[in-house]
């Protein structure tokens, strides 16, 4: 069976976030793994890029009903029309969910995939959610680069 990513972060991102989601995408495109993303700019775009590099296959799931703005290093496009309520299509077809960087709608997509419980989470700089009283939220692993991103997802040895 194939292994399938998500893969999360805010259309907007640092240089720092585009290097980072770049060099996911390759290294989850050089273990065999599918990527899915957003499908647009950003972060989207960065880790589309990378898997794509290295020969990979990246879905992107659409928030419009059509293919406007599509990032063009996607392999599949899935216009869904379906606006911010596609990121919960996005987080459930992984088997993983990596997320790069943060903003508003990769929050909702961290708290759909803790609170749907069935894959790892695991966050890669970005917004680090605290319980009230300071300590950091069970649910998400967070990784200093990359390849320790992978490594937590528990996918591969």
């Amino acid at each position: 069976m194939v292994v399938q990513v998500s893969v999360c972060g805010p259309r907007d991102c640092s240089d720092g976030e585009w290097r980072d989601a770049v060099e996911v995408g390759r290294l989850l495109a050089e273990r065999g793994a599918v990527v899915i993303c957003g499908g647009y700019g950003g972060v989207m775009a960065a880790v589309a890029a990378g898997a794509r590099s290295a020969g990979g296959t990246v879905v992107g799931i659409l928030s419009r009903d059509d293919a406007d703005g599509a990032n063009p290093d996607l392999s599949i496009v899935i216009p869904t029309g379906l606006g911010e309520a596609r990121n919960n299509v996005i987080v459930n077809s992984g088997d993983a969910v990596i997320v790069v960087g943060g903003s508003w709608g990769t929050l909702s997509e961290v708290a759909l995939a803790v609170r749907g419980g069935r894959v790892p989470v695991v966050q890669l700089g970005g917004w680090t959610v605290l319980d009230q009283d300071g300590t950091t939220v069970d649910g998400v692993r967070h990784a200093a680069t990359p390849d320790q991103a992978l490594g937590l997802t528990g996918l591969w040895p």
